[in-house]
């Protein structure tokens, strides 16, 4: 019978990575509830196989795992439709009052950039943020994400077109800055 009490190493495990963890699922996930649902599931397959995990780079390890479960639910969420919530029934679902945290952890992130982000397809979204927020480099990305460096390279730079696209409206005239440069890229 396995144990299931909360081992040291897994304590230590989620005190090192859960806010990467949390931010890399809110960035995928474009939202609080799926990001704290997506984080969830990481740390339990985490915790699960944790003590059969032999390589080096933990946190690479906990990357792969996080992208996967979040490409693996956008796959399952395209097999089933659903129905968007009308105005109404949104308004009365959403909490209003944002903890001191929430605004600590999303200061400096455009709600235009999140906005974009969430119009691109997840396999395009994941490199990017891969890439531009979590700053991994190219062959890191296509460690975590099992494909290889050109498919990386190519994701990047098509969703960079993308959200070049999606964010058109805020090129100012003259064009003296980038709009991508709030992402670091």
């Amino acid at each position: 019978m396995p144990d299931t009490a909360t081992t040291h190493e897994q304590v230590e495990v989620y005190a090192r990575h859960a806010a990467q963890v949390h931010r890399l699922a809110y960035r995928l996930t474009g939202n609080h509830q799926d990001a704290e649902d997506l984080t969830q599931d990481v740390f339990e397959r985490v915790f699960t196989s944790l003590d059969r995990y032999e390589a080096h780079n933990l946190a690479g390890w906990i990357h792969r795992i996080t992208t996967n479960l979040f490409l693996d639910r956008a796959r399952r969420a395209k097999r089933q439709p659903t129905a968007a919530l009308t105005t109404a029934q949104e308004d009365r679902l959403v909490d209003r009052g944002a903890l001191p945290a929430d605004h600590v952890h999303d200061a400096g992130f455009d709600p235009d950039i999140e906005a974009a982000l969430a119009t691109l397809p997840s396999h395009f979204r994941v490199a990017v943020v891969l890439s531009d927020v979590e700053q991994l480099a190219h062959a890191e990305i296509a460690h975590v994400l099992g494909v290889k460096l050109n498919t990386v390279r190519s994701r990047v730079h098509r969703g960079r077109a993308m959200l070049r696209r999606e964010l058109a409206h805020r090129e100012p005239r003259a064009g003296r800055t980038r709009v991508l440069g709030a992402l670091g890229a």
